[in-house]
């Protein structure tokens, strides 16, 4: 009767042995397909299990299929058993490629049956060395040969600090090259870009010594080198015979990266002057990144990714509240910041929900935070040019007026004069003076003198559009620059700005201006120096004559064809 009831408890087991892992049905040929569907999982809390155990009626009981296709678990000290069974129902053997596609596993253990029957384990995994993989690939790649007409169960154990993922694919040995070489060829498209962006602004960083290209270029190298570590090439390339290395490094580079994002942000969110609060938020988490990423070495694998993970969280959150104050407080190229790390915050938090377990393993939850990466790169490094463009163009301002400075003006006016000339349009230059400035300055002070500057700089804005080019050419004296206009035209201009000045209130302040108006048509001035002599000498004899009013300085050739005039009419 024993004897009997454990032949029947052997059979049950044998027929929920069937129910658990419903076989794949493999094809000639087979084209790569996910295994999850057909995996069986049984948690190890103690990680003491063996296969002999597992294989025992008992523990066969409790291999259960996969509960929802999820196939990640979080941070978790438990060893994961792993059991699937392929069946080829063709009259050939067949030559299989079984896949686990996330590197990061500190132990993996592979089970299968040799010709004979008899069961071979290859124990790998990245606490291992890298000759321990049966290929020399940078996954887990475990080949098979599948008999006629017959079905496999294959076992694996999980055992690891970091996260568990399991991502078990299988093919044919021929479908599996290609799908092999595209990788490679994406992989190295992928790091293609990292380094064409690190040499770009290196070249950029020799050009203008601005350290925030420096902390750039840090961010992008500790960036790049993190993902190598991540999708297993250095582990295959550089310390394959180092598992030590193969893990800690993860963690070292995380902590540099983290290190090099926060000086970088702040450098180029002008943190400093225009977020204070929040810029001293990142340097107290700058603070605690740096003894993090030092002990690194000296401390477990699975507390310190825990942590860095968290803190990398924490202040992706942090530079998007930066990036947000400063687009506020003026900053323009904050929205190609903010752009970039908008992408890069939701490929983190997709990343970190499948680290926690909180997602699925797949394709896009494995790869969105490598893609979100390479994509911010690009942005900050759009964001980095237009800052530099940003402080290239506050040099050419006048900060009192909001106009351009007689630097900028003197780069642009042998230029449109030139163009001028091969195009044989019409220019004319305008040369204003405040009148009796001197005394204001004197009765009302130099405070209210600036004021006045302010109004008639911002008049004076409000009258053009491009491209006329108005500018502060120094103490009271204003220039303005009228591409495709007539010395007629420049004229009604310039009565314009008289009048305008005139009517402008300040305090019971008088106010007038004298304008000098010269232009160049047909070719009756040889430099754009002899233009703005003829200008400036119209503008004494205005001056001379009264001030409040505008004179005309005509040489040679006058009279051109009319065209629109670039102003706006008030």
């Amino acid at each position: 009767m024993t004897v009997a009831r454990w032949i029947w408890i052997a059979l049950l087991c044998t027929l929920s042995s069937v129910i658990w892992a419903a076989p794949m049905v493999v094809e000639p040929n087979q084209p790569p397909a996910a295994l999850t569907a057909y995996l069986s999982l049984l948690e190890d809390d103690l990680g003491e299990l063996s296969l002999r155990d597992i294989r025992s009626p008992v523990h066969q009981q409790r291999l259960q299929p996969i509960a929802g296709h999820q196939t990640n678990f979080g941070f978790t000290r438990a060893a994961y058993w792993v059991a699937f069974t392929l069946h080829n129902p063709t009259s050939s053997p067949m030559g299989l490629v079984i896949r686990q596609d996330y590197p990061l596993i500190d132990q993996l253990d592979f089970w299968f049956q040799d010709a004979e029957g008899r069961w071979q384990q290859v124990a790998t995994g990245d606490r291992r060395t890298f000759d321990s993989r049966p290929l020399d690939l940078r996954d887990y790649v475990f080949p098979v040969s599948l008999p006629a007409n017959s079905s496999r169960t294959y076992y694996l154990r999980y055992a690891t600090q970091g996260s568990m993922n399991i991502g078990l694919s299988v093919s044919s040995e021929t479908a599996f090259l290609p799908k092999l070489a595209q990788e490679q060829l994406l992989l190295g498209i992928y790091y293609g870009g990292f380094l064409v962006l690190v040499v770009y602004n290196l070249f950029l960083f020799l050009a203008v010594r601005d350290r925030a290209y420096a902390f750039y270029m840090g961010y992008a190298i500790c960036y790049g080198l993190y993902f190598g570590v991540h999708n297993g090439l250095s582990f295959q390339y550089v310390w394959p015979g180092n598992p030590w290395l193969a893990n800690q490094s993860l963690v070292i580079l995380l902590g540099f990266t983290l290190i090099f994002s926060i000086q970088f942000v702040r450098a180029i969110c002008n943190g400093p002057q225009l977020a204070p609060r929040t810029d001293k938020c990142a340097r107290g988490l700058l603070y605690a990144v740096i003894p993090l990423t030092a002990i690194a070495p000296l401390v477990s694998y699975g507390p310190m990714i825990l942590s860095m993970a968290s803190l990398t969280l924490l202040i992706t959150l942090l530079f998007m509240v930066m990036g947000v104050i400063s687009l506020l407080r003026g900053s323009i190229f904050a929205r190609y910041f903010l752009l970039g790390w908008t992408t890069l915050l939701v490929s983190v938090v997709v990343y970190m929900l499948k680290t926690f377990g909180l997602l699925p393993h797949n394709s896009f939850t494995h790869n969105a935070f490598q893609v979100g990466a390479l994509v911010e790169m690009v942005l900050l490094s759009l964001a980095l040019g237009a800052r530099m463009s940003e402080i290239q163009k506050r040099g050419y301002i006048d900060e009192l007026t909001g106009l351009y400075n007689r630097r900028y003006f003197d780069e642009q006016l042998p230029r449109e004069f030139n163009l001028a000339a091969r195009s044989t349009h019409p220019l004319a230059l305008l040369i204003l003076d405040l009148d009796h400035f001197k005394s204001i300055n004197d009765r009302y002070g130099h405070a209210r003198g600036d004021a006045v500057l302010s109004a008639v700089g911002l008049l004076v804005s409000k009258q053009v559009r491009k491209p006329v080019l108005a500018c502060r050419y120094g103490g009271e004296e204003f220039a303005i620059l009228l591409p495709r206009t007539s010395l007629s035209q420049a004229s009604v201009i310039a009565q314009r700005l008289v009048s305008l000045v005139a009517e402008l209130e300040l305090d019971d302040m008088p106010l007038s201006v004298s304008i000098g108006v010269a232009g160049f048509e047909q070719g009756n001035y040889a430099s754009a120096v002899q233009l703005f002599e003829a200008a400036d000498a119209a503008l004494y004899r205005a001056k001379q004559a009264g001030r409040n009013r505008f004179e005309i300085e005509v040489t040679g050739l006058v009279a051109g064809g009319e065209t629109s005039p670039a102003i706006v009419a008030p």
